[in-house]
């Protein structure tokens, strides 16, 4: 899965805020959860549009893209 097919960046939808493709749920949001402690289900109970195929794979690649020189 492509970045592309995970986030959308329109600025009809929250303003050009990227977010998981198809829901309105920024991706900074689990970002943020993961930062105030909340678990990785806690986040996916919070937003149920998200799949943990998608959150798993936003971290995969945020992951890959800060640690590849």
């Amino acid at each position: 899965m492509k970045t592309s097919e995970l986030i959308t960046v329109d600025p009809e939808i929250l303003g050009g805020t990227p977010v998981f493709k198809g829901t309105r749920v920024p991706v900074k949001t689990l970002f943020e959860y993961l930062e105030d402690n909340y678990t990785l289900d806690e986040f996916l109970e919070c937003f149920p549009a998200v799949s943990r195929d998608m959150a798993c794979r936003v971290l995969e690649e945020s992951e890959a893209a800060l640690l590849t020189p």
